[in-house]
């Protein structure tokens, strides 16, 4: 399959986010006066909006769930944002697929501020067309939603050309819900049993087999 649009998640897909994600959870529930919770945990706080692991992980009220927000963005927009390294082979990918002429674009559920900061800090903005974040409320932040943004102001129809790739499902319900094809990678965040039940067009092991679908 050739693909002419490709769509990025950014972390565990782009980039390795583990370290800062960790330790802004971390600082954020040490604010909360919240112990006791396992390191497992934390990984499930990447892919759904942060408003959501907070409420449904720790059962946090409204009220106490923005303040956990809040701390958590403390600590990233300092020190966080920077505790994050690109997967190995992915900023040659991105190249390449610029120099070939793809369009190219990420869409995450990351704020939409600190995502572009991201993106700049690691220069993949000099490959990159559009990009499409949370915004600050967390509200109309479903993948979803996301990519249907991106694609209506960069004027994208839906087809199997158009690609989204991510390593959770929520990836890949959002592809399917805007009709465009879906490529799951499992090199982040999301279980392969997971990946293969939302049946994804492909499944990339690794960035050389993305490149490899991607660049064919």
């Amino acid at each position: 399959m050739s693909y002419s649009h490709i769509l990025f998640d950014l972390d565990g897909t782009l980039t390795d986010p583990r370290l800062g994600i960790g330790n802004s959870l971390k600082y954020a529930l040490r604010q909360m006066q919240i112990d006791g919770y396992s390191e497992e945990i934390l990984g499930r706080f990447v892919g759904p909006p942060l408003q959501e692991g907070f409420k449904n992980l720790f059962g946090l009220n409204e009220r106490n769930t923005n303040l956990a927000v809040e701390h958590f963005r403390t600590y990233f927009g300092e020190k966080g944002l920077y505790e994050n390294q690109p997967y190995a082979g992915i900023t040659e990918l991105l190249e390449e697929l610029h120099l070939s002429g793809k369009r190219v674009y990420v869409v995450t559920s990351k704020l939409e501020k600190y995502a572009k900061m991201i993106i700049r800090h690691f220069e993949f903005d000099r490959y990159i067309d559009d990009l499409q974040g949370a915004e600050y409320t967390g509200k109309h932040s479903g993948k979803g939603q996301l990519i249907g943004e991106l694609m209506a102001r960069n004027r994208i129809l839906p087809s199997a050309s158009v690609v989204m790739i991510g390593d959770t499902h929520y990836d890949m319900i959002g592809a399917r819900e805007q009709n465009i094809s879906a490529i799951a990678v499992g090199y982040g965040f999301g279980t392969p049993e997971t990946l293969s039940s939302c049946n994804p067009d492909f499944m990339a092991e690794n960035v050389d087999e993305l490149a490899e679908l991607l660049l064919g």
